[in-house]
């Protein structure tokens, strides 16, 4: 799993041409959730994103979350990726299932869908990926760009990362997005809190304060270091300033 930048070196996660040669390759291995599965995220989701909203899966690989997601009474969900290979083979085992529906899409260029058209945006490594291809703080602008356009005011752009502040917030708190960030922090599935942890699973449900800079205060402690990051970005505009 993608854990940091430092892989970048060895897979180019920002080519559609590894992809494709990916989902191939492990075609029977079965779907795959980057970072964490939705009954973690669920809490997140539902307290931001109402069921009847218009979504917008960015990146949708062949993960099972879009899935989950109708199952858990959302009613609409458009899931697009760079891979021809992975959109076809979800269009194929969603096709009995009208709630979903699949596009082939540059996350960079999303022309097909019209300015303020969807409710929230769902980001679970994308992002990151496109952190790791050629030209990565041009790639991210142009994504993050398009995201905002797509978004209506006051429509959530939900990004599920293990980029911390300092290596995320220069590139989504920019003020042409005009977003409100609240940022979660998660363990990883799995971990195993140290001995004498206070923390609890409710603990992780409030957001993390954060300084004028968007960065984590100096003695704010991270018990995993291999934490993902939510970063709820609210887009900002008529009757959403207060």
């Amino acid at each position: 799993m993608l854990r940091d930048e430092s892989e970048c070196n060895t897979y180019n996660y920002g080519n559609s041409v590894y992809w494709d040669a990916r989902y191939i390759h492990e075609a029977s291995v079965g779907s795959f959730d980057w970072y964490q599965r939705y009954h973690a995220l669920r809490p997140f989701v539902r307290k931001y994103i109402p069921t009847s909203s218009r979504v917008l899966m960015v990146g949708c690989g062949n993960a099972v979350m879009s899935e989950d997601m109708i199952k858990d009474g959302y009613e609409s969900i458009m899931n697009v990726d760079i891979s021809c290979v992975a959109i076809e083979m979800m269009r194929r085992k969603y096709e009995h299932v009208p709630q979903l529906e699949y596009l082939q899409m540059d996350v960079r260029d999303m022309g097909f869908f019209l300015d303020k058209s969807f409710d929230s945006v769902i980001d679970k490594g994308t992002l990151d990926s496109l952190m790791c291809g050629t030209d990565a703080p041009v790639s991210a602008s142009q994504m993050l760009g398009e995201v905002s356009r797509i978004l209506k005011p006051g429509g959530v752009y939900m990004l599920i990362t293990y980029g911390d502040p300092t290596a995320r917030m220069a590139h989504i708190n920019q003020p042409a997005y005009n977003w409100k960030i609240d940022l979660y922090i998660i363990p990883r599935p799995g971990f195993q809190k140290p001995p004498g942890s206070t923390s609890s699973p409710e603990s992780y449900l409030s957001p993390v304060p954060t300084t004028e800079k968007g960065t984590l205060p100096a003695d704010y402690v991270i018990e995993d270091p291999d934490s993902h990051f939510i970063y709820v970005c609210m887009k900002m505009g008529k009757n959403t300033d207060a």
